[in-house]
């Protein structure tokens, strides 16, 4: 074993499964077990719920404002203090390299959460309306702010730790109380925020932690119990919209992140064009990450350049991924044996439809008993395309080429997702004017960082509904109540 056990968090008590059950977490990096995991029954499910409501209805944790920004700011300093363990999970759990462990997984998730602490602040719990007379009567009027009630977070497993941080954080800031249900691949990456919950002092109740092997029956219990309050996940759009359908019995509030298929227009004015090009090539976290580009708009009257930068981009790759311990390098293996043989189906259904398969494709076995797949390139691509329709979710680049601006933003946006994208240009006001007519929820200009913890994300159309991080990411845990008082 070379993690420690994931156990539950109930009511305050980090503790077994009932009867003492666990399952075996599969390394991605060697396709054997590296730990284990509590495997909660539908009555720890039932505990973790019952807890979370006594929490927000009998106690003043959801006004007590100042209190749990303190809370939450000493477990941010947790999460510091136990880095370098942290990446060691997010290494063997998701199958991380070193170089995306220390930056995105592990250091952007605690950044995170230290802008959500330096944002709270902001939030305006109770605005005075002013006075207003109506139907014969003059009333004072203000609006209030207040938390949700009990939170079901349900959490993917390609950047677990800074998903979690994300919806736990903000909730918890909200004055909601939450229980986590991390994805089975990756139980360790929520479990051991109970650990940080402990140290940091917080009261019973406020946060809980559930994982089991079984992906659905924690999550449809929290979706369909009516005294939980609103359900945020992140995820596969077929998951998501089952989670709609499900909480719609009660009328629960839902807020999504689903997946992506986002375009990287490159026009054909961007400076250095080769070296954009090649920064194209998807290799970090072996694409498995919902807002990776992963089309790549080419303009046709340099689509033979962009061809040859790509080989040359994909040549140059071929020897710096897939090694556990080189600080340097951003992909490793994908989450396990059933994603790997869905991403190999893309490849294949790729070649059958026509395209051209430029670089990868294959399985590498030399690598190790994981699950590893060299990074991927087809071009003289179709948007009609399933590859080019269809999130993959592996390091699979699909390039198509287009004819003008208004081409490519057609492209882009003839997609049933819009969850991020990019534009190159030399001309910024060209890009602009592109950037403003994508359908979706973020947009990189010229490697302008859009996704950052004090910024909201989220998507258009099938990639989601609602924002997370930033301002607008706590506000989605609160409620909006109005009060007249008669003058």
């Amino acid at each position: 074993m070379l993690l420690p056990e994931a156990k539950l968090y109930i009511d305050g008590v980090i503790r077994t499964a009932a009867g003492g059950k666990t399952y075996d977490k599969i390394g991605p990096w060697t396709g054997e077990v590296v730990g284990k995991a509590a495997e909660a029954s539908r009555a720890d499910v039932e505990a973790a719920i019952v807890a979370a409501r006594r929490a927000f209805d009998t106690t003043d944790w959801s006004t007590r404002h100042s209190y749990r920004h303190g809370l939450l700011t000493r477990f941010r300093d947790q999460l510091r203090a136990n880095r370098e363990k942290l990446v060691e999970i997010v290494r063997h759990e998701a199958g991380s390299a070193l170089g995306a462990a220390f930056g995105a997984q592990v250091d952007g998730a605690i950044e995170g959460a230290s802008d959500l602490l330096e944002i709270f602040p902001n939030i305006q719990w109770e605005v005075d309306r002013g006075s207003r007379r109506q139907y014969g009567i003059n009333t004072a009027r203000q609006v209030l702010r207040e938390g949700v009630g009990v939170v079901g977070a349900i959490t993917p497993w390609n950047v677990p730790l800074y998903v979690n941080l994300a919806k736990v954080v903000s909730a918890l800031l909200a004055g909601c109380t939450v229980i986590l249900k991390p994805a089975p691949e990756t139980p360790l990456a929520g479990a051991i925020l109970a650990e940080f919950a402990v140290a940091a002092g917080f009261p019973a109740g406020v946060f809980n932690v559930i994982t089991s092997s079984d992906p659905a029956m924690a999550g449809e219990m929290l979706v369909t119990d009516p005294r939980v309050d609103l359900i945020t996940f992140t995820g596969s759009t077929a998951v998501g919209k089952r989670i709609m359908e499900k909480g719609a019995a009660t009328l629960k509030r839902v807020f999504l992140e689903l997946g992506g298929k986002s375009a990287n227009i490159i026009l054909d004015d961007a400076p250095d064009f080769a070296a954009s090009v090649m920064r194209s090539i998807v290799t970090f976290h072996a694409g498995q990450g919902c807002a990776i580009s992963t089309r790549l708009l080419i303009p046709r009257s340099r689509y033979q350049e962009a061809v040859a930068a790509l080989q040359k981009a994909y040549d140059g790759f071929a020897s710096r991924w897939g090694d556990f311990n080189d600080p340097t390098q951003v992909m490793g293996p994908v989450i396990s044996k059933r994603q790997l043989d869905r991403v190999v189906s893309y490849v294949e259904l790729g070649k059958k439809d026509g395209a051209k398969l430029l670089a990868g494709g294959n399985i590498r076995t030399d690598k190790g008993g994981g699950f590893f797949l060299e990074p991927t390139c087809f071009i003289d691509v179709s948007n009609k395309m399933r590859i080019a329709r269809e999130e993959i979710f592996g390091p699979v680049l699909v390039v198509i080429p287009y004819e003008d601006d208004e081409d490519a933003i057609r492209i882009a946006n003839d997609s049933d997702y819009g969850l991020s994208g990019v534009v190159f240009s030399g001309d910024k006001e060209r890009a602009m004017r592109v950037a403003r007519r994508m359908r979706t929820g973020s947009v990189s200009i010229n490697g302008g960082m859009c996704i950052a913890g004090d910024l909201p994300f989220g998507g258009y159309k099938s990639s989601g509904i609602g924002r997370e991080w930033g301002l607008e990411g706590i506000e989605e845990y609160l409620e909006t109540k109005t009060i007249g008082v008669a003058a």
